[in-house]
């Protein structure tokens, strides 16, 4: 993509967006989204991209910094995509989540909560449990790269540690790179997956091409000498395997507050940060104010990362998500853990008004969405309350934990303006540090 040069302009930022760039406005008052600018800094820009109403530019030169930049700690920062916003003080961007919030649900949804809730936060380093690394074998330079996308590119970074992984993951990387430089079908390679658990990390190799046996035993030797699980997967997610049965470990991640060990497999979806996970369930469980007698219901349950707890406070607890498969895990770990809560399959995306009725009324709810929000389902409880709720079905409370502001901001606007509710609360949780990533929680009590 060729550069277009911008004038000789010193733009002054005045926001940080939701994908951690300045934001200004130039003499013509067109926004300029300026990356890696913070908020009260002034810059001059080259504009990549020009648009009829903005740009998207990097900085050419600075001044009046901002006393909340700082020197990045990773050596790799600004050539690997894996974060954005490594630049800006820690605390600095927790409050740049929580201003984002904020922003979302006034902007989007008229609306401001009642109280704002503390942010919820955890460790700054070595917090991603999860992760998905890139494996490239470069023949022109006859070596192979194993790590995360350089920014704004299909290349893999050339790097050699990972601040955001614990250190021992990190410690395997440039150990991976002459593991994978070392086997017969290093160009089949693409992925690595890595899922770090209780007990055991657990690395998931994506191959194209079926394994030799000598390479086989390259993983096996890499297994023993590091201690760690290899996963192979020569297809879809479904048909991922452990390498070694006889030696399986099991992956488990802890809810120690309420007694749960959750297993889990290296390509399940569970929250990265497993610190700010267990203060995030604690958190929304305490709103949600659970008696033994109430019926909760909670909405996208996943492998149970809500449902299980709330189980351990409730007699009566239903757990729903998409999937027949997933439930049927869901209930697999809820046996493990000794509680009992009830399961079932629907489609969430396209629930209407009589589905909340053939579910019948529960007192409480968690809603817990992927990045789609949950539209339907807030559509479904305006249309209910407008129909005069006469089964007296809809919840008393709702506690709805949310990855993506503009999605969880729609679905309040309908809660508050047509559904009958008061958004009580709401916070930023920091699962992601020096990411631009915003997690949530908000609130919801009928008026």
């Amino acid at each position: 993509m060729s550069e277009i040069s911008s004038e000789a302009e010193w733009l002054r930022i005045e926001s940080i967006d939701l994908e951690g760039q300045g934001v200004a406005h130039n003499a013509q008052g067109k926004v300029v989204f300026v990356e890696g600018a913070l908020s009260g800094e002034e810059v001059q820009v080259r504009v990549h991209r020009s648009k009829k109403n903005w740009e998207q530019a990097s900085i050419l030169a600075l001044r009046s910094e901002s006393p909340q930049r700082v020197k990045p700690e990773c050596p790799h920062y600004g050539v690997c995509g894996g974060c954005k916003i490594q630049h800006l003080d820690a605390s600095a961007q927790v409050a740049t989540k929580q201003r984002a919030l904020e922003d979302s649900l006034w902007h989007l949804a008229k609306l401001k909560p009642e109280l704002l809730l503390r942010p919820l936060e955890g460790p700054a380093w070595g917090y991603r449990y999860r992760a998905r690394l890139s494996v490239r074998y470069v023949a022109k330079k006859g070596q192979v790269l194993v790590g995360f996308h350089e920014r704004k590119s299909t290349y893999v970074a050339d790097i050699s540690q990972c601040k955001n992984l614990p250190v021992a993951v990190s410690d395997l990387l440039l150990p991976l790179r002459a593991l994978i430089g070392g086997m017969e079908r290093r160009d089949r390679l693409p992925q690595i997956e890595v899922a770090v658990g209780a007990q055991v990390t657990a690395l998931v190799l994506r191959h194209l091409e079926p394994l030799s046996e000598a390479d086989r035993d390259r993983l096996r030797g890499f297994a023993r000498e590091h201690h760690v699980q290899w996963w192979l997967q020569p297809k879809g997610p479904d048909t991922v395997h452990l390498l070694d049965p006889h030696d399986a470990v099991p992956l488990t991640y802890e809810l120690p507050e309420f007694g749960i060990t959750m297993p889990f497999k290296p390509t399940d979806f569970t929250q990265v940060n497993h610190q700010v996970n267990q203060v995030m369930v604690s958190r929304a469980l305490r709103w949600l104010d659970v008696q033994a007698h109430e019926r909760v219901i909670d909405w996208f349950c996943g492998l149970g990362n809500f449902t299980l707890p709330l189980a351990t406070l409730a007699r009566d607890v239903l757990g729903l998500e998409g999937s027949e498969a997933l439930v049927q895990r869901a209930r697999e770990n809820a046996a493990i853990n000794h509680v009992t809560a009830q399961f079932g399959a629907r489609n969430l995306f396209e629930l209407t008004s009589e589905d909340l009725v053939s579910l019948g009324a529960a007192q409480k709810w968690l809603v817990d969405p992927p990045r789609e929000g949950a539209f339907a389902l807030a559509k479904a409880v305006a249309d209910l309350h407008d129909a005069g709720d006469p089964q007296g079905v809809l919840p008393q409370k709702i506690v709805y934990v949310s990855c993506n502001p503009a999605t969880l901001a729609r679905d309040a606007g309908l809660l508050v303006h047509q559904a009958g509710y008061r958004c009580v609360a709401a916070g930023a949780i920091n699962m992601f540090p020096h990411t631009a990533h915003v997690e949530s929680m908000a609130v919801f009590e009928r008026s």
